[in-house]
């Protein structure tokens, strides 16, 4: 008999970074699973391919957030978009992935069927598929939608208002006078690209973020290059920028006011004690992610005078500009809205079990990336105090794993069981905006494993990788 073309042993929702590395996975380590790659998009690259604001690059270094089984070979440690975008979709064709990669097929509905032991994934287009195991590769946030707030006097602006996530291709904004409202990684990449030409631009923030400044090239990486192997330098450069990530994480976590001091001081030798003041967060170091600011772009930009920063709440929009609560003016021609993400799970899908609704808000995350009763459903998400991909490849590797562990003993269905006696916490542990918003839309973590979040590489690799299935809360059975 033919196979049926819309029944797939694994379908994957998403073609952006974890998407992609998900598919590499599988077919090394599972390739007798027939799988497909819904995407809502028609191209490969996920957020890399969405955003396209002027300075649009990685906030991690590319050692880490490159994959671990094709190393990142391009000089820049941190890369603009158009690098990492074509980096992923190379990384597709190289090995026939990209043939997979159903385009235009946005998942609207997932329906689990206990009888057939499979879900129904259907897409806005009306089409129907099926497969035995659904992996989310769809990030966290809305590519329809951005956090947008709304002020008071917009419709007096003279001037576009433009959100980053959407960014004009016909804007015109060279030249003229730029105030980008947010201080997130948005802010602090756009800021200096935008100073390159434009008259001037203010950064218009509510309250400071840290920004840290770090060289865009990575000179230790490539001195290993030079004396080592391509593959064994790269793996050195991984590990090593790895535990230099949990170091400073774990420092601010243990000593926050040593950690802050010493970022206030070197930002201090950027800036000058009288600028200060715009970098001095209320909160410590990693309760919300640092800001990266390559070969201190930001900050020679405001020594330069081409950008400067304006803390305060704002009043309204004037037609000339924006007024804050104290009185002052930020002169604009052009406003940018870099307020941050709209959270979202799922790409919008909605889930449901044999009839039955399921909100992933009411669910506990096992490992980060099963969740407590929702059978043989994952979905990856990586770190955020390091390199996405990092958590990504080792949950991509650890799907893998349970899944020919079923086909090895002629297992059906799997799920985590979730134990009462385990105390909720909040997915994330962090103090942003747009993270406080949806934490009743986000799953569960508990206060210990395996539904803990460690936020470590070191551990989650020990974990994922080398951790008994059969741990008695991971449960395998023959189908209903």
């Amino acid at each position: 008999m033919a196979p049926d073309t819309d029944h797939f042993d694994v379908i994957i929702v998403g073609a952006g970074l974890s998407g992609i590395g998900m598919a590499h996975h599988l077919q090394r380590r599972c390739p007798w699973a027939r799988h497909a790659i819904l995407e809502a998009r028609q191209a490969i690259g996920g957020t890399w391919d969405l955003f396209r604001y002027p300075g649009i690059r990685s906030d991690s270094d590319m050692h880490t957030l490159g994959y671990s089984f094709r190393p990142w070979s391009d000089p820049d440690a941190i890369a603009d978009g158009n690098k990492i975008r074509d980096y992923i979709e190379e990384t597709a064709v190289e090995v026939g992935i990209d043939k997979q990669i159903r385009f235009g097929t946005k998942v609207t509905h997932a329906e689990w069927s206990s009888a057939d032991a499979r879900w129904s994934v259907k897409a806005a287009d009306r089409s129907v598929r099926t497969c035995r195991f659904l992996i989310l590769c769809s990030g966290y946030y809305s590519y329809e939608e951005a956090n947008r707030p709304r002020w008071d006097g917009e419709d007096s602006f003279a001037g576009p208002i433009v959100e980053p996530q959407f960014w004009p291709e016909d804007l015109d904004w060279r030249g003229k006078r730029v105030a980008v409202i947010g201080s997130g990684a948005t802010a602090v990449t756009l800021v200096p690209a935008l100073a390159k030409e434009a008259a001037h631009v203010t950064m218009v923030q509510r309250s400071p973020s840290y920004v840290m400044a770090r060289p865009s090239r990575d000179k230790i990486a490539k001195a290993f290059e030079r004396v080592l192997p391509f593959r064994t330098a790269a793996a050195l450069t991984r590990w090593k920028n790895v535990l230099l990530q949990q170091f400073f994480f774990g420092l601010s976590r243990r000593r926050p006011a040593k950690v802050k001091a010493k970022l206030l001081e070197l930002t201090e030798k950027e800036v000058g004690a009288d600028q200060l003041r715009h970098f001095t967060p209320r909160y410590n170091p990693w309760d919300q992610r640092l800001c990266l600011a390559p070969d201190g772009d930001l900050f020679a930009a405001i020594r330069s005078g081409s950008a400067s920063v304006a803390t305060g709440q704002i009043e309204r929009f004037t037609p000339s500009g924006l007024r804050l609560t104290d009185g002052s003016e930020v002169p604009a021609d052009v406003i940018v809205t870099a307020t941050g993400l709209q959270v979202q799970l799922a790409g919008g899908a909605t889930l449901s079990i044999d009839g039955s609704p399921v909100r992933l808000g009411d669910t506990m995350a096992y490992k980060g990336l099963f969740f407590s009763d929702v059978p043989n459903f994952a979905s990856i998400f990586g770190y955020t105090n390091a390199s996405w991909t990092l958590k990504a490849d080792l949950s991509a590797a650890f799907v893998c794993r349970v899944l020919n562990r079923m086909r090895r003993r002629g297992q059906a269905v799997v799920m985590p069981a979730r134990d009462p006696t385990i105390a909720e916490r909040p997915f994330l542990d962090f103090t942003s905006t747009y993270v406080r918003r949806a934490l009743a839309d986000l799953p569960k973590q508990g206060d210990r494993g395996p539904w803990r979040l460690k936020q470590s590489y070191a551990a989650d690799l020990m974990n994922l990788r080398f951790g008994r299935l059969e741990d008695g809360v991971l449960q395998f059975r023959n189908a209903a």
